[in-house]
């Protein structure tokens, strides 16, 4: 793990301190949750269904799918497979609603939307969208199907709202695996920068925001850029280090003789910078969790950049951010943006860290919210399945904000006085070792207790902590 890695899961652990009276009240407070989300659906025992399953992703059950949730509540494992799978609602409107919800509760002016491609590793040819591509969890080429993750960050919190499946063409082309895995006849196929568009449009309205963020897969495409900036979207997107730049503030050749004027050649990304005075760096402290400042140097310069089919595009602000880990290795980020260019390097820096608490977002889902649990095929039941564990992950959300918030204005049911010279307990971590505890029996041979129960603190403990960690008082 690099040192950004490490600072950030640092400081998830830091966070994952809760006061014990957080715990009082959460069965109520999660059957009053679900319900914005769940009116939506017409049918009563989908509703349950559906606010069963949100609490089984909150338990301390190991493998968050259809079949553990199923025995957690102690049901039969077919009905609940069925309602995720093969039920017919629609879970647009919930994601809608948590959009609406992370708007209202999170919003700020200078929000910032971030998208990123997220893949799952999946065994088999069956699944829906599956095939051999790029699989950033495996860092190579393998089976996985890749979900587009829509994000908000403020200076509140962060949070996910929206996802997409990508299909890749050879799927969406294929009508015989379309059939069996149910995907829907309108649903054509789609880049994931088109994906991420349909998001904008769709929730876009509902996040204040003044910034659009993402990773070098979205920057590196000038349609997409064009797109944003056709939409009136300020972006900061990440490119790839052999992006061919011209360097727009630059002294252009000497004229050998007659003609048109001589321009400023194309470069790489990487070359340009390398070229770069120690001067032409401004020094930019930010703090990225709870362990002391995070400096970072930024450099910016107007360029021109190679479009695709090899045009060449409008004028843009080139990004470029240093970064010295505690081992002495330096990396650098690059990126693109229709910003001014009298943009503060302080503002770019908060931008360019947006994007990496994203990343952060979808890993809290995968470990936290069974986000790649699911065991489904079809194309409603991926759908289905995200739509609930982003609910889900937003629940913790809004309970650790309280948590932090606990005081005389928390909503904690009145209590007896109590004595105010002794200090609040407080749950604390210690890192799994030879004397690590289970979080539960073995599924099957459980007693059934109710989700979310006072007496299961872990289950709220885990919003941040990480596999290799339990709780004690």
């Amino acid at each position: 793990m690099d040192a950004r890695g490490s600072e950030r899961l640092l400081g998830m652990l830091e966070e994952a301190q809760v006061e014990a009276e957080v715990l009082v009240g959460i069965p109520d407070r999660l059957a009053k949750f679900v319900e914005p989300f769940t009116q939506s659906i017409l049918q009563a025992k989908q509703r349950r269904r559906a606010a069963e399953f949100i609490g089984g992703l909150l338990s301390d059950v190991e493998r968050k799918n259809a079949e553990s949730i199923a025995y957690r509540h102690d049901q039969e494992r077919k009905e609940m497979q069925y309602f995720l799978g093969e039920s017919r609602w629609e879970h647009q409107p919930l994601l809608i609603e948590l959009s609406r919800q992370v708007g209202r509760d999170l919003g700020r002016p200078d929000g910032v939307i971030v998208f990123d491609p997220s893949s799952f590793p999946k065994k088999g040819t069956e699944s829906v969208g599956v095939q051999r591509q790029w699989c950033g969890r495996l860092g190579k080429i393998e089976n996985c199907q890749v979900g587009v993750f829509m994000g908000y960050v403020s200076a509140a919190e962060h949070a996910l709202v929206n996802a997409r499946l990508y299909l890749p063409r050879e799927w969406a082309k294929d009508k015989a695996r379309r059939a069996k895995c149910h995907v829907p006849r309108e649903v054509k196929f789609q880049t994931r920068h088109a994906l991420c568009l349909q998001m904008l449009e769709e929730a876009g309205h509902l996040l204040p925001h003044r910034w659009i963020a993402g990773d070098d897969e979205l920057g590196r495409s000038s349609g997409f850029r064009r797109e944003l900036r056709e939409r009136n979207e300020r972006y900061l997107l990440a490119v790839p280090s052999n992006t061919l730049v011209r360097d727009l503030d630059a002294e252009p050749p000497e004229q050998d003789g007659p003609g048109a004027p001589r321009k400023t050649p194309f470069v790489r990304a990487d070359k340009w910078r390398a070229s770069l005075p120690e001067s032409a760096w401004t020094r930019i402290d930010v703090r990225d969790g709870e362990k002391g400042p995070l400096v970072v140097e930024v450099a910016t310069c107007r360029v021109q950049a190679k479009a695709d089919g090899k045009r060449v595009g409008p004028e843009e602000l080139f990004v470029v951010i240093r970064l010295t880990d505690e081992s002495g290795a330096v990396k650098h980020d690059y990126y693109l943006s229709n910003a001014p260019p009298d943009t503060p390097a302080a503002e770019l820096a908060r931008v360019a860290k947006a994007e990496h608490r994203i990343e952060e977002c979808i890993q809290r889902g995968k470990s936290e919210c069974g986000l790649a649990d699911y065991e489904v095929r079809s194309w409603g039941g991926w759908y289905h399945h995200q739509a609930l564990s982003l609910i889900a992950a937003w629940f913790l959300n809004c309970e650790l904000r309280s948590g932090k918030k606990i005081g005389p204005g928390f909503h904690v049911p009145a209590a007896p006085r109590r004595d105010c010279s002794t200090a609040p307990r407080r749950l604390r971590l210690r890192r799994a070792g030879s004397r690590r505890l289970p979080l539960h029996p073995p599924l099957g041979t459980q007693s059934i207790r109710p989700l979310l129960s006072p007496q299961t603190p872990q289950v709220l403990g885990a919003t941040r902590v990480p596999a290799t960690a339990v709780l004690e008082q």
